[in-house]
């Protein structure tokens, strides 16, 4: 009786797991599937298999729109900002974990609590700033918010990712003269390889699908990055399903392929920090 109600349970718990994954994954595999459909495939038989594999609709985008614009703005905007700012992040994270000072529980907790600030409600003091220093209208100007986005998080992940390397090592590397410099490139810094993949893949998604700013901050087209593009698109494919798809397509695929590369690096982050995705 006891095996058998393991077994109902354990059976319970695959059939919750199971369900949770198809329907988190069946309307992205739904949107790349629909890319290489004909209009009259998607209306009249949408879950249905497409009938032929072609790059053309693809094709068509790059050569038609300016796509591989838009696609370089969002990279160099999402890229530069992740690079930069993981680089000040990480040194954020390093002191606050391993050095002692006046104040330095006060300031995680500000860290922290910044979580529960809405992003819109920065929207004023942001867009002055942009404005103030001549950047409305320029990718630099969104990169330069983009900084700014994830610091809290980074900054929470990457302190429990210094927390975990040993002091020893510290010590060990200050007996035979370095540096704080040294110590944290040389000896911190590849041990928390984990924590920073987390903090970095974090942030470049959400700075590459960040649709807000990037709309409030930009009005040429030169500048768009592909989640603005995509929603001026989205009105001109509104009879043309396929190219529509194949555009959402082009927006998640990136991501997607990102983090199956660097999952069991943010996985194992995630675990060691306690939090859960």
């Amino acid at each position: 009786m006891l095996k058998l109600k393991k077994g109902m349970s354990r059976g319970l718990i695959y059939f919750i797991e199971i369900f949770v994954i198809v329907i988190s994954i069946f309307p992205i595999l739904w949107v790349i599937m629909s890319a290489f459909k004909t209009n009259g495939e998607i209306l009249s038989s949408p879950l249905a298999l497409p009938s032929s594999l072609s790059l053309d609709t693809f094709a068509h985008l790059f050569e038609n729109y300016n796509f591989p614009r838009y696609f370089l703005n969002s990279l160099l905007a999402a890229g530069v900002s992740t690079v930069v700012s993981l680089l000040f992040y990480a040194m954020g994270g390093y002191v606050l974990a391993k050095y002692k000072f006046p104040g330095r529980t006060l300031l995680f907790t500000l860290f922290t609590v910044t979580l529960l600030v809405p992003a819109h409600s920065k929207t004023q003091p942001i867009f002055n700033l942009i404005m103030e220093l001549g950047l409305y209208d320029k990718l630099a100007g969104v990169t330069l918010v983009y900084l700014s986005t994830g610091m809290a998080m980074s900054v929470f992940i990457l302190r429990a990712g210094f927390l975990l390397i040993p002091k020893s090592l510290d010590e060990a590397a200050i007996v035979d003269g370095a540096g704080f410099l040294r110590i944290f490139w040389s000896i911190n810094l590849p041990l928390a390889k984990g924590a920073l993949a987390t903090a970095g893949i974090l942030m470049f998604l959400s700075n590459w699908n960040e649709y807000y700013f990037a709309s409030l901050l930009t009005m040429s087209d030169s500048q768009r990055t592909l989640p603005v593009a995509l929603s001026y698109f989205t009105s001109e494919f509104s009879y043309n399903y396929t190219q529509l798809f194949a555009a959402l397509t082009i927006v998640v695929l990136p991501g997607i392929i990102l983090y199956i590369f660097a999952q069991e690096q943010v996985q194992t982050s995630m675990a060691s920090t306690g939090i859960k995705g």
